[in-house]
């Protein structure tokens, strides 16, 4: 990561806290009255191919024991009211500035994946991993409403593991790589303001 986008990561998160802090504690207010506790799902995730770190977003689901990959159709019902609200507009990514500000993560850079997938795809995830993972991405902004698509049919845990890796690494990990070759703030400010505006109630 360069330093000016460091930089920029730094100042745009510490603006976002500070100007979100209302929503911030509504939200927080919100699961702790409607869901309980936990607020905060807590997953290990990869900042490369051998670092991993704790990333932070607001609990969308119910709690169980055991969880593993990622979600499809046969977590949908673990989905409560209050989660289906933040994931519509991405309000459960709001606590990823904490990552932001520790350095774990940037604004814009792959989406951080599972140990799990790295170990499957190493020299895959060792060329995607050389840009620090980010919030959105080039995949993100061009693919994610595809992925939900795919994933969402999945009936079983096996189902959706076995789509998720057909369909889903190889083409977020080829925009993931394009985006690396032609990474710069510019580039970083248009896609964090499509993801912020595709995601607004504009109708």
């Amino acid at each position: 990561m360069t330093l000016s986008k460091r930089l920029f990561d730094l100042c745009v998160a510490l603006f976002l806290a500070i100007l979100l802090l209302p929503l911030i504690i509504v939200l927080t207010l919100l699961i702790l009255i409607r869901d309980g506790p936990p607020v905060l799902y807590i997953s290990e995730r990869m900042k490369t191919a051998d670092e991993p770190f704790m990333l932070w977003k607001y609990r969308t689901m119910t709690v169980v024991d055991h969880d593993s990959g990622v979600s499809g159709g046969d977590k949908s019902a673990r989905i409560t009211p209050t989660g289906a609200f933040m994931r519509r507009y991405r309000l459960d990514e709001i606590p990823q500035l904490w990552n932001i500000l520790r350095g774990d993560i940037s604004f814009v850079g792959p989406r951080p994946p599972l140990r799990r997938y790295v170990e499957m795809f190493p020299e895959l995830y060792g060329r995607v991993l050389q840009s620090r993972p980010g919030i959105t991405g080039l995949a993100t902004v061009l693919f994610h409403r595809h992925e939900e698509k795919i994933l969402v049919k999945c009936q079983t845990p096996e189902e959706t593991e076995h789509a998720y890796i057909r369909r889903c690494i190889p083409r977020k990990a080829a925009l993931d790589l394009i985006y690396q070759r032609h990474r710069n703030l510019c580039l970083d400010f248009l896609l964090m303001l499509k993801t912020v505006f595709r995601k607004l109630p504009l109708k």
